[in-house]
């Protein structure tokens, strides 16, 4: 597994499929307490004919360090890792947190993204009275019921439950320090006021039962966008590992559109 150091923390990440292919390189990015392989499904499709690269956020999977305290910390790794990789332009695709990720390098490096993908994924966090309530009330409760509470409800009625658990187990092994000072970040990332300013073609692939990051806040995002599509699949929050083929095919079909604009 290959390492880059930055900031005082070692990213793990793959970068597989070759490098002469036509399409820029697709550069994944996965959500909070999850790592890169959330998106096996797609890795192993897309290096077949095209530069694909993951990686472990700081304090996830196979990665060290922790600090990162603000949804820009991680961008700025994500961007690190791509210019000692020598990758200029790229497609980033963003699972939850990942497409907060995602949409502040479109913000903050334009000229760097052709297109981008949103899974899962807001501009804003948003929050009824009573959710309100109820997520502050979840970060008193024992770290290791903490995770559970938010992975179980993560995943559509329905799912394996030897599944979830094995999510469960993964997403707990995230130091605590990590998981509380990204869910603070998360719940301030905030650039719903700016999507306008994002001009590259994007797709946002949401899952209809989704209660974590629910579908109509998505609408409300996209909006916003000059130029977005959206496609609604059958699924929860964890849409990349339930229903990955699903996901995939809507890859395939946004990346053969039309070239986007310079």
């Amino acid at each position: 597994m290959p390492q880059f150091a930055v900031d005082g923390a070692e990213l793990t990440y793959d970068d597989e499929g070759p490098r002469d292919a036509e399409g820029v390189p697709l550069v994944f990015i996965h959500g909070w307490t999850a790592n890169r392989h959330r998106w096996d499904h797609q890795m192993e499709h897309f290096a077949a004919g095209r530069r694909v690269i993951r990686l472990d956020l700081r304090g996830h999977g196979d990665s060290t360090g922790i600090g990162a305290r603000a949804i820009a910390d991680l961008a700025g790794d994500v961007m690190a890792l791509l210019d000692h990789l020598e990758v200029d332009r790229f497609v980033p695709v963003g699972h939850s947190m990942g497409g907060m990720i995602a949409q502040t390098i479109a913000l903050t490096h334009p000229e760097r993204v052709e297109r981008m993908v949103l899974v899962n994924s807001i501009s804003r966090m948003a929050y009824s009275r009573g959710r309100g309530l109820l997520m502050a009330a979840s970060t008193r409760v024992p770290f290791k019921l903490f995770v559970a509470a938010n992975i179980q409800r993560a995943f559509a009625p329905g799912h394996p439950r030897h599944e979830i658990k094995e999510y469960i187990r993964a997403s707990a092994a995230t130091p605590r320090e990590v998981v509380m000072t990204l869910y603070d970040a998360m719940r301030a990332f905030d650039v719903l006021d700016r999507v306008g300013e994002i001009r590259v073609p994007t797709l946002m692939v949401h899952g209809y039962h989704d209660i974590q990051l629910p579908v109509h806040q998505m609408l409300r995002m996209a909006k916003g966008y000059p130029d977005a599509v959206i496609r609604i699949i059958d699924a929860g929050h964890e849409l990349p590992v339930e229903k990955p083929k699903e996901l995939t095919a809507a890859l395939d079909w946004f990346l053969s559109g039309p070239p986007s604009r310079p």
